[in-house]
């Protein structure tokens, strides 16, 4: 392990040790969003696949204002439409050393007050655990199959374990059923 992801991991320890413990009614925490941050993936292939399923983020969240936030230095203007969307690319020197967001950036998403994260990254990232765990008052969802640290308190598993435009359907289809049962 590099020294860089050393100093990531200890600095997002001590960021989980702080995070208090919130509870969510369901499905009332799914229905009722006002502002939506979804962290997209780093990979340009899985950013071509969530391109596909932008118009069920907006349909499934609707009216909420919907922003997308994409890996540091990484642009997604040029692929991603702007309709319906706010686009947030962070620049790499929005970044600490270890790869974690600087809390000037932080400060930035928190002012905005996101009650709904949805990471769609497959792969862990410190950036995006770093952000999830700036919003300790906000649902966090994630995939489930894959182990790793708690940044979620809504994980969703899924029978795929490669096919990422069936991770993300089943994903999505998923928040639907929750987001509209009867309890």
């Amino acid at each position: 392990m590099s020294i860089k992801k050393f100093l990531a991991k200890i600095k997002l320890q001590q960021m989980k040790n702080r995070l208090e413990s919130v509870s969510f009614e369901f499905p009332l925490a799914l229905r009722q969003p006002r502002k939506v941050l979804v962290c997209l993936p780093r990979g340009l292939r899985e950013l071509t696949v969530v391109k596909q399923f932008l118009p069920t983020i907006t349909e499934l969240f609707k009216p909420a204002e919907v922003t997308l936030l994409s890996m540091p230095g990484i642009k997604v203007h040029d692929i991603y439409p702007r309709k319906g969307f706010h686009i947030l690319s962070p620049s790499t020197d929005q970044l600490t050393w270890s790869g974690l967001p600087k809390k000037s950036y932080l400060k930035t998403l928190q002012d905005e007050k996101y009650d709904l994260v949805i990471d769609l990254n497959l792969e862990q990232s410190t950036f995006t655990s770093g952000i999830l765990l700036s919003f300790p008052k906000a649902l966090r969802v994630g995939r489930g199959n894959h182990l790793g640290e708690p940044f979620y308190n809504l994980e969703i598993k899924t029978k795929y374990l490669r096919d990422e435009r069936n991770i993300y359907r089943s994903l999505f289809e998923m928040l639907a059923i929750l987001k509209n049962s009867r309890n």
